[in-house]
């Protein structure tokens, strides 16, 4: 069963399918050396994410804060601190478009003193987004404490507003993001290159990010 009306042949669910495609194409290809195909793949992922919600006529924000994602995956595919840097910023944008459409749409902070597990859910969020960026200080570079430091802030700020929506959808979205990102982190600066465990980073960061973004847009489109 398709989330759109008609099957397969219709545009909002192939342009769905063809998203599918090509997140499960990179993730084959997430321990391979950078290449155009690579990048192509990664950057039609959540390109087409984008273009969905154009189609259905999903809000403005979500269309953004998509094509932005897609510009950062597209900085994140290729190696080196000035792309590391062009991804750092296409997605903090992405974050604060998040966190104005789902501040738009929800039901305010006053939401979260309305329902005790939205409360507790958002001070967890705190407490984990503060142990992670202490953990990042000591080994972050001089340069990168500020913007690390926004960008947590950023995605924290994107998982507390989300909390104020109706949607479940949403919301488990807004965490897998915040999951991913702090996997993303932990490999770049906290587990050596030569470690094992650097062989699931990557994957991981993928299939959760991937998730991450269907949800928060089919929560959006169908919700």
């Amino acid at each position: 069963m398709m989330p759109f009306p008609g099957g397969p042949e219709a545009l909002p669910n192939g342009t769905l399918l063809l998203s599918v495609v090509a997140a499960v194409l990179y993730l084959f290809m997430t321990g391979r050396e950078p290449s155009w195909r690579r990048t192509l793949a990664k950057t039609a992922s959540t390109a087409l994410l984008a273009v969905l919600a154009f189609l259905v006529g999903g809000p403005v924000l979500l269309v953004v804060a998509l094509a932005l994602s897609a510009a950062g995956d597209a900085f994140l595919a290729h190696e080196g601190e000035p792309a590391f840097m062009a991804g750092l910023g296409s997605f903090l944008a992405a974050h604060l478009a998040y966190i104005v459409l789902f501040a738009q749409s929800g039901a305010g902070l006053a939401a979260l003193a309305a329902e005790p597990w939205r409360l507790a859910a958002a001070l967890l969020m705190l407490a984990f987004s503060v142990v992670m960026f202490r953990q990042l200080r000591p080994v972050l570079p001089p340069g990168l404490l500020a913007p690390v430091a926004v960008y947590v802030a950023a995605i924290l700020g994107m998982g507390v507003f989300a909390l104020t929506l109706p949607s479940w959808v949403v919301i488990a979205g807004a965490v897998l993001f915040m999951a991913s990102d702090a996997i993303l982190a932990a490999g770049r600066f906290l587990i050596a290159e030569t470690s094992p465990r650097q062989a699931i980073v990557r994957p991981a960061v993928w299939i959760l990010y991937y998730l991450a973004q269907v949800a928060i847009t089919l929560g959006f489109l169908l919700g």
